[in-house]
């Protein structure tokens, strides 16, 4: 059951997922599940870098505490071990609370323990005293300047962010299918499907914030309740899952009920952005960041890949992000 302060229709919380996979107990447990895996595991499934942590936690919270101080609550949503977050200021700390898998998974707890961020992601609605209207950030994605209310939300109508693609080709495509780039446009191909889209139409999310009501995602559960239970099987991301973003997103649009945002206030580093361009062009990029106030979101999908041809990356999003005392040395 909701809080009461979480039932005021005005309050808005934050849900980011976090794992440090490379801890002992982590990786003992997750080597002992791919040993006994019974389905072939896509590359993008088993990358080191889907449960990799270098601290950018600690910038994707403050940069919430920085550019979004009306935040109610920030909910941490962790397998069975927490970050320090003791280095960040204490009135941020008193905003943050950490919910554990089983607490979400409760029921369906079989399907435990999860190194799927798909099948996690499908149940944050079910945090015990999250508001009704929420946000979901993934820890690489930061703030980069105000952030108002209504640049998430039109009421009660998420405002989403992306752009409408044709994936029909990639469809049937067995490179693509094999292609760790485009593992998560297949599943939103199978989110756009479940609501009746088609591949040829597919609104693709950017890689930035994911707005939510809780209310429309049990409603959505109940409809499509086969196809989210089957999502919560997968130990390990699968090319038949399906995005549960892009599920409610495309269910928003279908029904009228989200506004599509034509103007770009984000910038993404891609993993991989590092041997596609030049030092000298993803600091340029990062300098945008930094100075453009029409700039509202930073995401790094792989800072430590970065970090070898940019060394203090992570200053530079300290910098971006503001309220660091001093110059970051994380592990």
């Amino acid at each position: 059951m909701p809080h009461a302060d979480a039932e005021n229709k005005n309050n808005i919380d934050v849900v980011v997922t976090w794992v440090d996979g490379s801890t002992l107990k982590q990786t003992q447990k997750r080597q002992k599940y791919l040993a006994n895996a019974t389905r072939t595991l896509h590359e993008n499934a088993i990358n080191p870098h889907r449960w990799a942590s270098n601290d950018e936690i600690l910038f994707c919270l403050q940069s919430i505490y920085n550019f979004a101080p009306w935040v109610r609550k920030i909910w941490i949503v962790v397998d069975d071990e927490t970050p320090d977050i003791s280095s960040l200021p204490e009135t941020l700390q008193e905003k943050i609370s950490f919910v554990f898998h089983k607490e979400i998974f409760k029921e369906f707890s079989s399907n435990l323990p999860t190194f799927n961020s798909v099948s996690i992601e499908t149940l944050l609605w079910r945090i015990a005293g999250l508001t009704e209207k929420f946000i979901y950030f993934n820890d690489d994605v930061f703030l980069t300047a105000p952030l108002h209310p209504s640049d998430v939300f039109d009421g009660c109508n998420p405002v989403l962010r992306g752009k409408w693609i044709d994936y029909s080709s990639i469809v049937n495509d067995k490179n693509s299918m094999e292609d760790p780039a485009k593992f998560h446009n297949y599943m939103q191909i199978n989110a756009a499907n479940i609501v009746g889209y088609n591949a040829s139409r597919v609104f693709n999310a950017a890689h930035v914030i994911h707005p939510f009501q809780s209310s429309k995602m049990s409603e959505l559960f109940s409809f499509y309740r086969n196809n989210f239970l089957q999502n919560l099987t997968y130990q390990f991301r699968d090319l038949d899952q399906f995005s549960p973003q892009a599920l409610y997103n495309h269910s928003c649009i279908l029904k009228k009920q989200a506004v599509l945002k034509s103007t770009q206030d984000h910038l993404h580093v891609y993993s991989g952005q590092e041997r596609d361009s030049s030092p000298e062009e993803i600091e340029s990029l990062l300098e945008r960041a930094l100075s453009s106030p029409d700039i509202k979101f930073l995401c790094i999908n792989d800072l430590p890949k970065l970090e070898q041809v940019i060394p203090d990356v992570k200053n530079w999003v300290a910098k971006i992000i503001g309220g660091f005392d001093k110059p970051l040395s994380f592990q």
